[in-house]
């Protein structure tokens, strides 16, 4: 396929280089490769055109080329938007049609994820499970399953128990955690309720022999847990109703986890889930991978608990690094269910992140690679690869600094988000939408703001609550962010 890429003056070197021997390349008369337009590069291909078979444009260009593609005779299609994917869509180029409106690199980029989809979705579907619950499939060949704990569920309202489920689309198994302080009633009601708002797999989450029977009797498709101070009382009737189980040592040790899981068979249990039990960082963590380790050695094809959120939430660090690498960690160990909270601020979409990387490892798996380049990632903050500025500053550059702090006669807005929409107030007029463009020009197109400095500072404000949303986190007005 014969190819030409179109760039400006300052790019023109570094899209040469990216080019290679791939693509030829013209240089348009202007510094700014975006401000490219069909009547700037009609006369430069008009005797060009027939030479190829494809003409790609900066990414960026907000340009219409339709009419031109149509009178040329050639198609003339959006790039990439950045030269370091020029390589990559020029190897895509005969295997795809490129785009007049979406960039080359994201049509790749969803591309690339379609295709990881579904050959996530063909190897899951092809797995052979150790068992399944409600048509999830837990071990064997299975990949990783997300279970997502709803802390404290029995206390919760009706609404808000659901609220929550809800909030855990992205989990696999939805677990139920009863306090102490709960009751049979309690516990019933709220398994009830969680079966009524979610078809996925409702664990109950206790030792307390009565709730576990009363959970069980309400429908819990899983136990969580079985040990020695309930194992006697409540195998048999796990074993009875068929359901699952998840098994825990009395005392952290590996013969302890050993002794209960041979309990529980004794018993009749057959979809028995061993949990080694993750330590936190400090508290031995490293000793309990090797636990982990050993245990899949001994019991090749016991489906296995790995409890991340003993780690994330123990930890003032990001959860996304943690979750997708203790993902990765619980796939070497061979573990089936990875088991998370939501209980602070920093742990805010674990579940969600935990079955994105659920999707890495097994292509991972799959492929016998590392967790990168898989069309599936977890980067939401840090970047793969510099994006670079060829502008230059120019020959005049002015110190920046503010100026007295002057009221709007239009007045001031109030700015806060609910869920993932962003609300400006003024008065009693309320402005809401989902990101941070639309809003402000909403306030403009109604009169509501009348200083050039009061809309940059809506519109850097706005921006803000736009981030929070994305990144999960609070937002509060005039708040360092």
């Amino acid at each position: 396929m014969r190819i030409l890429l179109v760039t400006g003056k300052l790019a023109y070197p570094i899209v040469r280089k990216a080019a290679g021997d791939l693509a030829d390349v013209m240089m348009a008369d202007v510094n700014v490769a975006a401000f490219i337009t069909p009547r700037l590069i009609e006369p430069m291909l008009a005797d060009k055109a027939a030479q190829y078979d494809l003409v790609l444009v900066p990414g960026l260009c907000g340009s219409d080329f339709s009419k031109l593609e149509d009178k040329l005779g050639v198609r003339i299609r959006l790039g990439p938007k950045h030269a370091f994917d020029i390589p990559l869509a020029l190897r895509f180029a005969d295997k795809i049609e490129f785009s007049h409106k979406v960039s080359a690199c994201q049509l790749l980029a969803d591309i690339k994820r379609d295709s990881a989809m579904k050959e996530f979705n063909d190897l899951e579907t092809a797995a052979e499970p150790a068992f399944s619950l409600k048509g999830i499939k837990v071990g064997g060949g299975s990949s990783m399953k997300v279970m997502a704990e709803v802390v404290d569920a029995t206390k919760l309202s009706d609404v808000d128990l659901v609220r929550k489920i809800e909030s855990y689309e992205a989990a696999d198994i939805i677990d139920l955690g009863v306090p102490l302080e709960s009751s049979v009633d309690a516990v019933r009601h709220a398994v009830k309720v969680a079966k009524s708002a979610t078809r996925k797999p409702v664990s109950v989450d206790t030792l307390i022999p009565e709730y576990i029977e009363a959970g069980i009797e309400a429908g819990a498709d899983l136990v969580l847990s079985l040990e020695g101070s309930n194992l006697a009382r409540i195998g048999p009737l796990v074993a009875e109703k068929d359901i699952a189980a998840v098994v825990i040592p009395d005392d952290e040790t590996l013969d302890s986890l050993l002794r209960n899981v041979e309990a529980a068979r004794a018993l009749g249990v057959k979809k028995v889930i061993a949990d080694p039990v993750l330590s936190p960082v400090g508290h031995g963590a490293v000793k309990a991978i090797c636990r982990y380790r050993k245990f899949r050695e001994w019991y090749p094809d016991t489906p296995v608990f790995f409890g991340v959120g003993n780690v994330t939430e123990l930890m003032d660090a990001d959860s996304i690094g943690i979750n997708a690498l203790l993902a990765g960690l619980a796939m070497e160990v061979g573990a089936s269910v990875l088991f998370t909270t939501e209980a602070s601020q920093k742990t805010v979409n674990s579940a969600a992140e935990l079955k994105t990387a659920c999707v890495m490892m097994a292509l991972s798996r799959q492929r016998s690679e590392s967790p990168k380049d898989l069309g599936v990632d977890l980067l939401v903050i840090k970047e793969k690869r510099p994006r670079k500025e060829l502008l230059e500053p120019g020959d005049t550059v002015i110190a920046a600094k503010r100026h007295e702090f002057v009221i709007d006669p239009k007045g001031s807005f109030n700015i806060f988000i609910e869920g993932d929409r962003i609300y400006a107030r003024n008065g009693d007029v309320t402005i809401a939408g989902t990101d941070s463009e639309s809003i402000l020009h909403t306030i403009i197109d109604r009169g509501l703001v009348s200083r050039l400095d009061h809309a940059g500072y809506l519109q850097a404000e706005l921006k803000k609550a736009e981030l929070a949303i994305r990144f999960h986190r609070s937002y509060l007005q005039d708040d360092t962010f």
